[in-house]
């Protein structure tokens, strides 16, 4: 039963049967109450009202013999008025009386009976005795006369006696029942009240035992897992959701110790990865002590033979460029230009090594003054070809390297200037906004009419040493959108070519903001610099 029925099912029960003892005991009460009642009300609306009009009754009739008797005597009819009066109250007396005990057999038995003896009494005495009496003339009763009509009234008297004797009796018996009643709803609204009580405990048991007992047992096994003991299985009985509960709770039990056998070998793995980390920052450390080394090479040992082949080489067109033939002067002149090559190539490389590596400049930047250096840089080659630059009025300012931001503006710049249409002007463009997708990020567009740039070819272009033109066509060494796109990411951004755009090229680049609050100059107008 415990098993079939779940907590709710209990509690219903036992609402139920506290419920059913509530009715009961309402239905048996109000039963009680309405017997009390009735009664109470026979007793005193019924009962001791008609004993009362007995009485009254039975006075009528004492006026009545007493007004004879006195008329009789006096022969004056003012006595006669006591048993004229005894007559009329008897009349009334008996139909009130009547009325009162007409459901009593043996009550109104007894009051027919007085009225006979009564009715008798007068029509074989009084009225006789009070028709022979002469007006103004008083007479005598007899002997005879008196004891008969004593005789008559006696038996008045008897069945009034009677009459009080079976009323004094039916209101013993309605006091007796009363009490009866009194004493029975007492001792049956106590009876319930104990069973209440009774019923009560025995429920309070029950579901101690079927339900606060078994929750207990749940919760010291639940507590002996989460204390670590989680080898602990978790049983479940009493009542059918607790019996789930409990089987859910041992399922989770298993999950967690599934998971943690999972995290443990996990953790191992974990262990043996930070070793081979540990040991591959040791490995890394030695290799970037040892491209510090190849750096310095580069930058010092390497540039110092070639700056002396591009010296003697030309010393030796100087001194002896008359002997020389044409073919010979070649020779020279390509040993020249592939020292000064090599040379821009390796502090190319340099540039592209050392982003993020060496002076790590992490501070607020005017995106504003980065684009200043850039074009002062750039002044002589924007004046030759005639750039046209639109710029906007205000940029943000952006966390960051000041240095690489000048050499993302500079690169993207003279890209465009290097890379222009022969039939026309350059038209450079540049512009920033919140980027439409991305909270907290400034999206940068840098917009030419150059040549532009093949779709098939928008992400070549971003590797190192990856060159869509000959050499003769475009000089360079392939390393400049490498270094923007490296500049850009180690700045938390990314870069990319709109392929969307087909007159010219857009190279687009995000950053991320240096505050929550965006830059209110983003909307200004922009100015023309030519």
């Amino acid at each position: 039963m415990g098993r079939r029925l779940t907590v709710q099912g209990w509690f219903h029960l036992a609402l139920a049967v506290m419920t059913l003892l509530v009715l009961v005991g309402s239905v048996v009460g109000a039963r009680l109450l309405s017997r009390t009642g009735e009664t109470s009300d026979q007793l005193a609306d019924r009962t001791l009202p008609a004993r009362t009009e007995a009485y009254r009754l039975q006075s009528a009739l004492v006026n009545q013999e007493t007004g004879v008797r006195g008329y009789v005597i006096t022969a004056d009819p003012r006595f006669l008025e006591p048993y004229t009066q005894g007559t009329r109250e008897e009349a009334r007396s008996a139909a009130r009386l009547r009325a009162l005990v007409g459901d009593r057999a043996a009550l109104l038995h007894d009051l027919e009976a007085v009225e006979q003896r009564a009715a008798a009494w007068r029509r074989t005495y009084a009225e006789p005795l009070v028709a022979g009496v002469t007006a103004g003339e008083p007479g005598t009763i007899d002997a005879a006369t008196a004891e008969r009509g004593k005789k008559l009234f006696d038996e008045v008297r008897a069945r009034a006696a009677d009459q009080n004797a079976g009323l004094t009796q039916a209101v013993r018996d309605g006091k007796d029942r009363l009490e009866h009643v009194r004493t029975l709803r007492t001792v049956i609204l106590s009876a319930l009240v104990v069973v209440f009580l009774l019923t009560g405990a025995v429920l309070a048991v029950l579901i101690r035992l079927l339900v606060a007992r078994p929750l207990a047992v749940l919760r010291e096994s639940s507590r002996r897992v989460a204390r670590g003991d989680f080898g602990h299985v978790i049983t479940g009985a009493g009542p059918r959701d607790l019996t789930a509960v409990a089987t859910d709770v041992e399922y989770m039990r298993r999950q967690i110790v599934a998971e943690l056998d999972a995290s443990r070998r996990q953790q191992e793995n974990l262990a043996r990865q930070t070793a081979a980390l540990d040991a591959q920052a040791v490995e890394l450390r030695r290799s970037n002590a040892e491209l510090e080394q190849f750096a310095y090479v580069a930058s010092h040992d390497l540039q110092e033979p070639l700056r002396k082949v591009a010296s003697f080489c030309q010393l030796l067109e100087k001194r002896y460029g008359d002997t020389l033939d044409d073919r010979g002067r070649q020779y020279v002149d390509f040993a020249v230009d592939g020292a000064k090559r090599m040379q821009i190539l390796i502090n190319d490389l340099l540039t592209f090594s050392r982003v993020g590596r060496v002076n790590d400049a992490r501070l607020p930047v005017s995106l504003d003054e980065a684009l200043d250096r850039a074009l002062t840089n750039l002044d002589t080659a924007l004046t030759e070809t005639g750039t046209r630059l639109e710029r906007p009025e205000h940029l943000p300012r952006v966390l960051g390297d000041p240095l690489l931001l000048a050499m993302l503006w500079q690169n993207l710049i003279g890209n465009a200037v290097k890379f222009r249409s022969p039939d026309r002007t350059p038209h450079v463009r540049i512009t920033c906004a919140p980027h439409p997708e991305e909270p907290g990020t400034w999206l940068l567009d840098v917009t030419d009419n150059g040549i532009g740039i093949p779709p098939e070819f928008a992400e070549k272009v971003f590797v190192i040493f990856q060159r869509l033109h000959g050499r003769d066509a475009y000089g360079g060494t392939g390393i400049g959108l490498a270094l923007c796109k490296k500049i850009v990411e180690y700045h938390g951004g990314l870069i990319r070519i709109d392929t969307d755009h087909t007159e010219g090229t857009r190279f687009r680049f995000t950053l991320p903001v240096l505050t929550a609050t965006p830059d209110p100059a983003q909307h200004t107008p922009e100015k023309a610099l030519t």
